[in-house]
């Protein structure tokens, strides 16, 4: 037999008999609540740790999401979303000002359609930067949401040109996976 073999069987051994027996030293006899608690230990041993749990899903490409063009440019986003299952919807990417006029930037916004009910709307983002990030969350489970992107005129505090995509598990259901 090879030494890794023997080993092996002796730890499976050691592992099946657990920490049941106080050791002969013990100065101290243990107590019910003691013992119940080495047993659970041992019981939960046999279990996989919480390290060796399947990972999170990885998120979807939802792909561009495009503001109608107005008289200088438009505004796109590059839409990732985590699966319908997820706790907390999270809707994240980058965001593009393709604008040239100065007062013009990129807005984004995401509206939850909640399983319980009821629609909540994320804090809006913008950048007049050429590009840049955004993550936006739900406050629960969803069976809906709408990104909408928009150019907002930064002096008279309008958005222009918005188009919004509704996105649902049912369209999600029909990708390869």
């Amino acid at each position: 037999m090879s030494k890794n073999l023997v080993i092996g069987g002796l730890l499976a051994a050691v592992s099946a008999v657990g920490l049941q027996a106080a050791p002969a030293h013990a100065a101290t006899p243990r107590t019910a609540t003691q013992a119940a608690s080495t047993q659970t230990a041992a019981a939960q041993g046999t279990t996989a740790p919480a390290a060796w749990t399947r990972p999170a899903p990885a998120p979807l490409h939802w792909g561009p999401v495009r503001s109608r063009a107005g008289h200088r440019g438009y505004a796109t986003a590059d839409v990732w979303i985590t699966r319908f299952t997820a706790e907390t919807f999270v809707v994240s990417g980058s965001l593009y000002d393709r604008d040239t006029h100065g007062g013009h930037c990129a807005y984004i916004r995401a509206r939850f359609h909640y399983i319980g009910g009821g629609t909540g709307w994320a804090l809006p983002r913008t950048t007049c930067a050429s590009r840049n990030t955004f993550r936006l969350s739900s406050d629960g489970r969803i069976k809906r949401v709408d990104v909408k992107v928009c150019v907002v005129d930064r002096a008279r505090r309008t958005t222009l040109n918005c188009h919004s995509d509704a996105i649902t598990p049912a369209i999600i259901a029909g990708w390869p996976q």
